[in-house]
């Protein structure tokens, strides 16, 4: 009984020690590598300029990688607002207007509800069109793209 006593308060103490050289590393290493973004910029400064990029318009639209890929917007979308009250997108994607506009229109995806039931609006899940869909710009890839869609 006295040699079991005896291990456990040995055992303890070494996992404490341990368990503190641990702490002392990684607090000291995380200590030097991690940086913000922002640099040594304070966060109560005002943050660098982002650079604008050119949209890449593409007539007829962007091929898809992938079956179930979102497609790609294919024109320029900075002026079009997306609030609670009004999405631009559907000026010319909707229903109504997307024959008119030679556009084309949501998804049938866009107009099923949670429960799986097809709505006659757009879906509230679905709304927010830029969640999924983006513009492309013509800027160089920041490392090779290997991927070979199916």
């Amino acid at each position: 009984m006295f040699k079991t006593i005896k291990s456990k308060t040995l055992f303890q103490k070494s996992l404490t020690i341990f368990l503190l050289a641990m702490t002392a590393v990684m607090f000291s290493s995380a200590a030097m590598s991690v940086q913000s973004l922002r640099g040594d910029r304070p966060l109560d400064s005002k943050s660098n300029k982002v650079s604008k990029h050119k949209v890449n318009t593409e007539e007829g639209g962007y091929d898809r990688n992938y079956k179930l890929q979102p497609p790609l917007i294919p024109h320029k979308i900075e002026k079009y607002r997306i609030t609670l009250k009004g999405n631009g997108c559907l000026k010319c994607h909707s229903k109504k207007s997307h024959k008119k506009e030679k556009a084309p229109m949501v998804g049938k995806s866009h107009f099923i509800g949670r429960d799986g039931k097809e709505t006659k609006t757009i879906s509230k899940r679905r709304y927010f069109c830029n969640q999924c869909h983006a513009p492309q710009t013509k800027d160089s890839p920041l490392v090779e793209n290997v991927y070979e869609g199916i």
